[in-house]
């Protein structure tokens, strides 16, 4: 290798020769320095290419410079194997992602190493066809990243592995060399390509020597199991297998060579699917009983034990669809496919009657979709929700993945939580036990320094149990950092030897990720959890008042990068930049608490520049708190950051004309024709926006001229003798920029039997303070806000930002000042909803509904009781996967932000509101949601429920 000149030489001859994105700064890197790892490596910089020139020139520069490559995909390896200390990584997802061409009749496609294996389901769909392979990561993967670790997923067992799935593989290799290799070939064809010339035959006869030359070692010392993903597939190079140097490449962790592009073969889809599942006493019990319902042929045969669901439990809501599980402690997902619903069912039924043959058994048919999909969920949602045991314990990684011969797995798992009891540690087990594949994620002491040795002793021991079984290592997350070093106690030396000589012939200097299967770093080093606690303004309750656990929530499973549907991330969805993720914002903290003591490159602290334009672009949804599997909350973090990064010094203009505006709007109040006489000069509003750090193109909303509170106490009132008091919470928005929707809330009240009273003088949730960081000011003004709460009331909120600050910022600011108020605070739906009362239906022909959700209500309250008040007045509501309209209260105002809010709005909420019919109910009970909708939408209005449940009574007292 040459020797290695100054980084920024190489930065600049990069940015010179590659049209893609070439990224050297501290941010990047350090998003890029961890995968769903426990290990942080940090790069030397981050290549983006734009198309396979990109590819060829940052390969060949790296070459020069003696860089290492390590290629990426969606970076959700468990292993360490898309990170590398020093090295470039190549994004592949980036830009490399299109599915080229499905070609139905030879049931093959052809696409990009970073096409995303949904995009690739969803066009080969279109033909009744898919890729069999599906891990859980399905949304994000990459078929590249499914090719270096050939992952399988839950119908492996049908359908195979990634390997099992391939028609041809375009590599480029370390020298420039470029080839394409296929599956097995008869005895001729593989003398041809001895005789090809240059490298590549030069290759192929290494490669084919060696094999003859090893021919014993490769017969007898390579398991053979349907989950063997550990170490290289040599065995898949022996004349009786046809030389097959794709399957052999496959799972080679990018250590070989470059993918270029791949035709994969597809298989043909089941038009219905039913789903049996079969429930145990225990998960030995559910293993036992997986070899008498193999020969049925199942599409899955997926574990999941008691202790997962606990776990889920733990993490947030039951879903409705738990109720399906039959009586036991662990459950198999048994899925049956066929061409019409009657089919599926059938085999269903089959398999059913297979499972009660087991006395200790009990089994369910699940028929519907829906609930197929909600119970599919929960299994995928695994790898993040055993990340925290049900206790709150965290787990990691490290023994996640081993398999076994399937007839063997009920002894196995006996064994291991015999092993985990010895060790003293916890997991929570699942997986795909028809291949004798276990997912677990253990509590290792891995933040502990000084217990670390227990973490090596334990993974030496667990591999030699594994062995004992006749197992693998690994059965589909690969090897990278985590147990490349085991691989000596899984195969005999002369195997291991024979690795790094096949990695030698394929990559003789050693270019690509090294560290990983050949010559591999220690299992304990490069662990990501160093860091340091700081004061904190915020409680963090559920981490033990620490930011750094709360950070290291993120294990990097990636959901915040499935740009398809979700509220999580919106930022993300419009800038696909990963820093603006919620786990690259997530990594960047914890690299800002790690320090320069640490090693760490963001040096700052507080002050850090790198992690404010990271957070600048987050819009405070809350999104993240929801979706998440492990419930990241970067609106919290944000906040916490934007307080101590401003502390004591000048804020941005924003955060003084939209933090403070409660009180801004409150003052204008006082003479609202005035105000509005100044915002609609077009030479006065300017420069009230150019002072307040408000984008030139967004429209200042007026002020009406009379003020929700002030309307209520001139209001003739209608409350009937021995009506029920309510609290109804008078928010800004509501009460000082549309009145509107409280004025519809009153009527609605009023009308059904309730008296509405509201709070003894001004209130405020105290948002617009908590989302710019200024959380001093937040907390006095809900103390004032609580002194005047009349004590009792169910407080009913209009406003869902509002609504759920008072649910959830509220106690976390205050603790238990904050009262039992949290507690009796209700959505409008939820209220009426509660108490059951009757509702009028909407009159005449069917009226239809479109619905934008607002991200705090999705994320904090819930919309289950706005669904069935929906239904119940007759509405035929739609609810679009629309996530974030994107104006997110201040964000979408504030200078430097209109262009992600816009192209946030228009990805889904938008066209769909442009597309509905002229008489369609667009329902918005954000004041947001509805202004984004107002301003962007070519004059469509939406408005609250309760104008549409005013409209429903004023329909019936006229009927």
């Amino acid at each position: 290798m040459a020797t290695t000149p100054a980084p920024h030489g190489l930065a600049r001859a990069l940015d010179a020769a590659v049209r893609g994105d070439v990224r050297f700064g501290a941010a990047e890197r350090t998003v890029y320095s961890h995968d769903a790892s426990n290990y942080r490596q940090l790069p030397l910089g981050v290549v983006k290419p734009a198309d396979t020139d990109d590819v060829r020139a940052t390969l060949a520069l790296c070459r020069e410079y003696g860089v290492p490559v390590v290629p990426r995909g969606a970076g959700t390896s468990i292993g360490g194997q898309a990170i590398g200390p020093g090295a470039v990584v190549l994004d592949f997802r980036r830009y490399l992602n299109r599915v080229l061409a499905v070609d139905p009749d030879a049931r093959t496609a052809r696409v990009e190493p970073g096409a995303v294996l949904d995009d690739l389901q969803t066009a080969a769909l279109r033909y009744g066809l898919r890729f069999g392979p599906d891990p859980s990561t399905h949304s994000r993967c990459t078929i590249g990243g499914m090719i270096g670790n050939d992952s399988c997923g839950a119908h492996s067992v049908a359908w195979g592995r990634t390997a099992d799935n391939l028609h041809a593989l375009d590599l480029l290799l370390a020298d420039g060399t470029e080839l394409t290799v296929t599956g097995p070939l008869p005895p001729a064809e593989r003398a041809r390509l001895r005789e090809r010339p240059g490298r590549e035959g030069a290759l192929h006869r290494a490669l084919q020597d060696l094999t003859a030359a090893n021919l014993p070692a490769l017969r007898q010392g390579m398991p053979d199991l349907p989950r063997r993903t550990s170490g290289y597939a040599l065995d898949a190079l022996l004349p009786e297998r046809g030389y097959d140097v794709a399957r052999a490449f496959t799972g080679s962790e990018g250590s070989w060579a470059l993918l270029l592009g791949a035709t994969v073969r597809l298989v043909r889809a089941p038009a219905v699917r039913a789903l049996v599942i079969a429930g145990y006493p225990d998960e030995t019990a559910a293993a036992d009983a997986v070899p008498a319902l193999l020969p049925l042929r199942p599409l899955t045969v997926e574990g999941m034990a008691a202790d997962l669901i606990a776990a889920l439990l733990a993490a947030g809501p039951r879903p409705p669809a738990l109720d399906r599980l039959p009586e036991g402690e662990c459950w198999l997902f048994l899925e049956t496919g066929g061409a019409t619903g009657a089919e599926a069912l059938d085999a269903a039924r089959e398999l059913a009657h297979a499972v009660r043959r087991e006395r200790s058994a009990a089994v369910a048919v699940v028929v519907d979709p829906g609930e197929q999909r909600q119970l599919w969920g929960v299994r995928e949602a695994g790898a993040g929700i055993v990340t925290r045991l049900p206790d709150g314990t965290e787990a990691w990684p490290g023994w996640e993945d081993s398999a076994v011969p399937v007839e063997r797995l009920g002894g196995y798992l006996r064994d291991l939580r015999a092993l985990l009891r010895r060790h003293g540690l916890r997991g929570v087990p699942y997986g795909h036990f028809g291949e004798g594949c276990i997912h677990m994620r253990l509590d290792f002491p891995l933040t502990e320094p000084h217990r670390l040795p227990e973490f090596r002793v334990f993974m030496t021991e667990a591999a030699d149990l594994v062995v004992a079984h006749g197992g693998s290592l690994s059965g589909e997350h690969g090897d990278g950092q985590a147990r490349s070093e085991l691989l000596s106690r899984m195969y005999p030396a002369e195997v291991v030897d024979l690795f790094g000589q096949v990695k030698r012939v394929w990559d003789p200097e050693l270019l690509l990720n090294p560290g990983v299967l050949v010559d591999p770093r220690p299992l304990d080093a490069d662990l990501r959890f160093t860091g340091r606690d700081l004061p904190l303004a915020l409680p963090y309750e559920k981490d033990g008042g620490s930011l750094l656990k709360a950070v290291h929530r993120c294990v990097g499973v990636a959901r915040c990068v499935d740009t398809r549907s979700g509220v999580m991330c919106p930022s993300y969805m419009v800038t696909e930049e990963e820093r603006h993720s919620t786990r690259g914002r997530a990594r960047l903290l914890a690299e800002m608490l790690r320090g320069a003591e640490e090693g760490g490159v963001v040096t700052d602290g507080w002050r850090s520049e790198e992690v404010r334009e990271a957070l600048d672009l987050c819009l405070g949804c809350k999104g993240c708190a929801a979706d998440c599997p492990v419930q990241v909350d970067l609106a919290t973090y944000r906040t916490e950051f934007l307080h101590q990064h401003y502390r004591r010094r000048l804020r941005p203009a924003s955060h003084y004309s939209m933090g403070w505006l409660p009180l801004t709007l409150r003052v204008a109040g006082l003479a609202p024709a005035l105000a509005n006489r100044l915002l609609g000069s077009p030479r006065t509003a300017a420069a009230l926006k150019r002072l307040g750090g408000i984008d030139p193109r967004r429209r200042l909303p007026g002020l009406p001229g009379e003020t929700f509170e002030q309307w209520f106490r001139h209001r003739e009132r209608r409350t009937r003798r021995g009506a029920t008091p309510v609290l109804l919470w008078p928010d800004t928005f509501s009460n000082l920029l549309e009145p509107e929707p409280a004025k519809a809330a009153v009527e609605v009240l009023e009308h059904l039997g309730f008296a509405v009273r509201l709070p003894q003088g001004p209130v405020c949730c105290g948002l617009t303070w908590i989302s710019t960081g200024q959380i001093d000011v937040a907390r006095r003004v809900l103390r004032r806000s609580l002194r005047a709460l009349p004590s009792g009331l169910p407080v009913v909120g209009l406003e869902p930002s509002c609504t759920a600050a008072l649910r959830e910022e509220l106690p976390r600011l205050l603790g238990p000042a904050a009262g039992d108020v949290p507690g009796r605070v209700r959505t409008l739906a939820e209220f009426l909803d509660g108490t059951g009362v009757g509702l009028p239906r909407l009159t005449g022909p069917q009226v239809h509904g479109l619905t934008q959700v607002h991200c705090h209500q999705h994320a904090v309250l819930g919309t289950a009781a706005d669904r069935r008040i929906e239904a119940r007045i007759g509405l035929a509501n739609q609810v679009p996967d629309s996530g974030c309209c994107g104006l997110a209260g201040n964000f979408g105002f504030e200078r430097g932000h209109y262009e992600v809010s816009v192209a946030a709005a228009e990805r889904v909420l938008l066209p769909a509101v442009r597309a509905a019919a002229p008489d369609t109910v667009l329902l918005a009970d954000g004041f947001s949601c509805r202004t984004q909708i107002a301003q962007l939408a070519d004059g469509r209005r939406a408005i609250h429920l309760a104008e549409l449940l005013r409209r429903a009574i004023r329909e019936h007292g006229s009927g």
